[in-house]
């Protein structure tokens, strides 16, 4: 944790302004209910804006116009993302550049940036780039001719295969692979023959993968995954799929192969993309949904199949009436059944 830093200099690293002391200092962040004078809490979701009149903390982060009880306040837009910029401000501190630690397996040929860390037991293959002050962990892997951007972070136990390219500030968490082999098989009339999958993956500036997600190469070119995008944990991205800029994809999403998915896309858990579709800019896609066809852009999408969210939660609405519904249907069946035997009497 960093050392403590005054009201004042926390609104001008936020860009806020200080209601209260600006000398009072504090070197942390805690919840509303736990906070002491020594920390900075967060109001971010309105309906908690009673527990400001309780908390200790010496300060309270919130938007302009809230009420502070009392309280020493900064004030900002965007008091959750002012939250997240204060947990690197205070927990997050540079990695100091280690070199080549002992037990280190580095091949021949390999370029390495300065300030770089290669933890024991990673594995780096032959004519690897690796930027500058990038950290390799242990059990990490990187195959021949892969190249990695500056200030990445690729954690215990992942794998990047051979030729597959990072950009910059690039984390993978543990146990992520990228440049699996595509499922790609041919029937043969008695089987499926292997189709080798000869292209790479590409993962550009400031992308993120989770643990245990995987992100197939594609079968000639490249399967791509864009500037800022999110990859949950457990996620499955199959060969020649692109994903477009600053998209969410929440953890056991599927995307099967060569499916576009554009910018600003958010996939909420365990949604399944069937392949070869095309999902618009601004798409939002619910939960456990099933996607068969493309998605136009600029609209929320939830079911299976997908289908706008209004319209789904009209349908959820009948569906959550069908036992009555049903009660009703056989009432009915049963007196048209009583009046037509006294019609034939």
């Amino acid at each position: 944790m960093q050392q403590s830093k005054t009201l004042k200099e926390i609104a001008e690293y936020l860009g806020g302004t200080v209601r209260g002391d600006g000398a009072v200092r504090v070197g942390g962040l805690a919840p509303l209910e736990t906070a002491g004078p020594e920390t900075i809490t967060f109001l971010a979701n309105h309906k908690y804006a009673a527990k400001v009149a309780e908390t200790k903390a010496g300060a309270v982060l919130m938007a302009p116009g809230n009420e502070s009880y009392g309280r020493n306040v900064v004030e900002v837009a965007n008091p959750y993302l002012g939250f997240a910029k204060l947990l690197t401000l205070f927990y997050t501190s540079p990695h100091p550049g280690l070199g080549i630690l002992p037990e280190a397996n580095v091949g021949t040929g390999v370029t390495l940036g300065e300030g770089i860390s290669i933890y024991p037991g990673a594995c780096i293959g032959n004519n690897v780039t690796i930027g500058a002050r990038t950290v390799i962990h242990s059990g990490a892997v990187i195959y021949e001719g892969a190249a990695i951007g500056d200030d990445c972070v690729v954690h215990a136990n992942a794998v990047i295969r051979e030729r597959c390219r990072l950009g910059n500030r690039v984390i993978i968490q543990p146990g992520a692979v990228i440049g699996s082999d595509g499922f790609g098989y041919a029937p043969d009339g008695r089987g499926y023959y292997r189709i080798p999958q000869i292209g790479i993956v590409v993962l550009e500036d400031d992308v993120e993968v989770g643990a245990n997600t995987t992100v197939d190469r594609a079968a000639l070119e490249v399967t791509l995954v864009k500037q800022g995008t999110k990859l949950d944990n457990l996620v499955q991205v199959a060969h020649n799929c692109q994903i477009g800029r600053d998209c969410m994809i929440v953890s056991q999403v599927g995307i099967s192969g060569s499916t576009k998915v554009g910018d600003h896309v958010t996939l909420a858990g365990q949604v399944g993309v069937a392949g070869h579709l095309t999902i618009g800019d601004n798409v939002m896609v619910g939960a456990k949904s099933g996607v068969p066809n493309s998605l136009a852009a600029n609209a929320g999408y939830s079911g299976y199949p997908a289908q706008p969210h209004k319209e789904w939660l009209k349908s959820m609405a009948v569906v959550s009436n069908l036992p009555t519904l049903k009660k009703t249907v056989s009432s009915l069946e049963k007196r048209i059944a009583e009046l037509e035997k006294q019609l034939k009497k």
